[in-house]
């Protein structure tokens, strides 16, 4: 079964950090560009960030210079480093992983809870 699982959500202070990692089974997704999407209570789901398979990134601008996008493709694994942390930012974060530039994801993780406290 084809699948993308997160971890590493949780609770924390503003200003903190939280490493979240995204791991592919059931095949290999080095080809595919991956990335987070993230969904407040009450809001639509947007855009944090992606990766290409070439390693190329991309950010929302919320984001920018407190987020950091990586893989390892040798684990099929896509991470989201996340530091000075703030309110703003809890939401579920969800992983994605998209086969073609353009298209809408091929898969979808089922999500991890971050909660920033202020």
């Amino acid at each position: 079964q084809e699948q993308l699982v997160e971890s590493g959500g949780g609770l924390v202070q503003a200003g903190g950090s939280l490493r979240l990692s995204c791991a592919g089974s059931g095949r290999t997704f080095t080809s595919y560009a991956m990335g987070w999407f993230r969904q407040a209570p009450g809001k639509e789901r947007e855009f944090v960030a992606a990766i290409t398979s070439g390693g190329s990134t991309n950010y929302a601008d919320s984001v920018k210079g407190r987020f950091t996008i990586s893989r390892d493709n040798a684990k099929n694994t896509v991470y989201l480093q996340m530091n000075s942390l703030k309110p703003e930012d809890t939401a579920v974060y969800y992983c994605y992983a998209r086969e073609n530039y353009g298209s809408n994801p091929n898969y979808w993780g089922q999500g991890t809870q971050v909660t920033v406290s202020s």
